[in-house]
């Protein structure tokens, strides 16, 4: 075993240790991030530092969590669970709709669905716990953005053309119809990082699962074939997501309070 610093190579597997130098490599990234703040006055510092500590200490409590999950499946299936509902409870709080939750959770389940029955069902992945939590948890957490960017992005284009709403209801729109007027782009809007992503794979980025495989001791080529299934595993996914999403939206089921109240039929 080659050491330097504290990531071991070994079999051709990298790792990367607990160590002082991991301790000052994320302080001085925070630093970078907080100097960043201050310089372009974009008021994320003190949320900056929260979702490190956060970072650091719900992944140290996870892997514990991780050890067991990945050893059987049912307490695989239930740990996926557990990171869908806060993928829930997120995406509602950044859109303002905690009460909508259903109607969240039902848009992100449409994406993840699909998805995990065509990977394992095809065969291409495992049905075991060590393939359903890093491959669910990704599909997971991409499900999630996807229903924050297309319901930030609707809702705010919902409030400020609500003159525009009104007028379509004064000649004779239904309120789906309104709503899909005044908010024709918001759900194609929510697909573009991940299509931009997927579009540069291999030449701008090198994404989780690919530099993950290498890291475990992969090929390039093993590695190659876990991203592209994940990759477009997620624009499928993030598809339907962000269609579901917005369905609900024009139907009024899936909305914060204010726009519940002023986007009357």
């Amino acid at each position: 075993m080659n050491e330097v610093g504290r990531v071991e190579w070994e079999d051709g597997a990298v790792t990367i240790e607990p160590s002082w130098q991991l301790g000052l490599a994320l302080v001085l990234l925070v630093g970078v991030a907080l100097l960043a703040s201050r310089v372009g006055r974009l008021r994320i510092g003190r949320e900056t530092v929260v979702a490190a500590v956060r970072a650091v200490v719900q992944l140290a409590l996870v892997s514990l969590i991780v050890v067991a999950a990945i050893s059987h499946l049912a307490l695989a299936a239930l740990f996926v669970l557990g990171m869908f509902a806060i993928g829930v409870w997120t995406t509602t709080g950044r859109v303002g709709a905690r009460r909508a939750w259903p109607y969240a959770a039902t848009a992100m389940a449409a994406g993840v669905a699909p998805v995990l029955l065509i990977v394992f069902g095809t065969g291409t992945a495992p049905l075991t716990g060590a393939a359903l939590v890093p491959i669910a948890g990704i599909v997971v957490g991409n499900m999630m953005t996807a229903h924050t960017l297309v319901g930030r992005t609707s809702f705010a284009m919902l409030r400020e053309r609500i003159g525009e709403y009104e007028a379509a209801l004064a000649i004779g729109l239904t309120r789906a119809q309104a709503i899909a007027l005044v908010d024709p782009d918001s759900a194609r809007e929510a697909t573009i990082p991940t299509n931009d992503q997927t579009r540069t794979v291999g030449l701008v980025t090198l994404p989780g699962a690919f530099i993950g495989v290498l890291l475990g001791g992969g090929s390039p080529i093993q590695a190659g074939a876990a991203q592209v299934l994940v990759l477009v595993g997620i624009l499928a996914g993030q598809a339907v997501t962000v269609t579901v999403a917005h369905r609900l939206i024009e139907a009024a089921r899936l909305l914060p309070e204010d726009l519940r109240a002023r986007l009357r039929p």
